[in-house]
């Protein structure tokens, strides 16, 4: 690659961009390491500094981790640190709940209102939905309803590629993930909830409200979810 002069307003962010791409694209590939500060600052045309803030930008994202004495490698997005980052239930020991999952349903169609609000889409735009049902010992533990811009996974129906959650199914895309929010609440589950959890219909359910977006901002996954925690706890870790 030459390099250019870039915009110096936003030139590190540019070239967190440039490098994020080439992680997307495969050119970096997973725990592989990437060309040392010196040698990407004289690539892109920046002083060591600039290079370090974007370096700095990839490390927050979990793009890249740097091993002091060894160099700089890209994370494998597939590592069960990474691919199951957003999954915050835990067991009274501290143990990540999981579960098993039997089955996924798939469809598509016009967004709703709900699905253009969360997602930014447009009216008449598509998505993709699915929703399945997660199990823990043989027993229903969580129900999970999701949708995803149906620009952003074309073929989704067919590939059908979800066993390590949206982290994997973005990443076999091309598509980097960022943040994510999640609103949780407690309700009395309703009747479709109670049958998919085996559970008393009015019986009080944890309501997780979660979007996950790219690197870039774009919404990416928008996700309801309905567990009965019992002595189970969701974990917030705050820096």
């Amino acid at each position: 690659m030459t390099s250019q002069p870039l915009n110096r307003q936003t030139v590190y962010a540019k070239i967190r961009n440039a490098m994020a791409q080439r992680i997307a694209t495969g050119e970096w590939k997973p725990r592989a390491a990437i060309p040392n500060e010196g040698d990407l600052a004289r690539e892109f045309g920046v002083s060591l500094g600039t290079m370090r803030k974007a370096l700095d930008l990839l490390e927050t994202e979990r793009l890249i981790t740097r091993q002091q004495g060894r160099g700089t490698f890209v994370n494998d997005q597939s590592s069960d640190e990474l691919a199951h980052r957003f999954i915050n239930i835990r067991r009274p020991n501290g143990e990540r709940i999981l579960g098993d999952v039997k089955s996924t349903e798939v469809t598509s169609g016009v967004a709703n209102e709900m699905e253009c609000e969360r997602l930014g889409l447009g009216a008449g735009d598509r998505v993709h939905r699915y929703r399945r049902v997660r199990f823990v010992n043989e027993r229903p533990f969580m129900l999970v309803e999701a949708s995803l811009p149906f620009l952003l996974f074309p073929g989704f129906e067919e590939r059908n590629n979800i066993s390590q959650g949206v982290v994997g199914l973005a990443h076999s895309y091309g598509l980097l993930l960022g943040k994510a929010e999640e609103r949780i609440n407690i309700r009395a589950a309703s009747a479709g909830v109670a049958k998919a959890l085996d559970i008393a219909v009015g019986s009080p359910v944890a309501v997780m409200d979660r979007l996950v977006r790219t690197i870039d901002g774009r919404p990416v996954e928008w996700r309801m979810a309905w567990s009965q925690l019992d002595e189970n706890y969701y974990l917030v870790l705050m820096d």
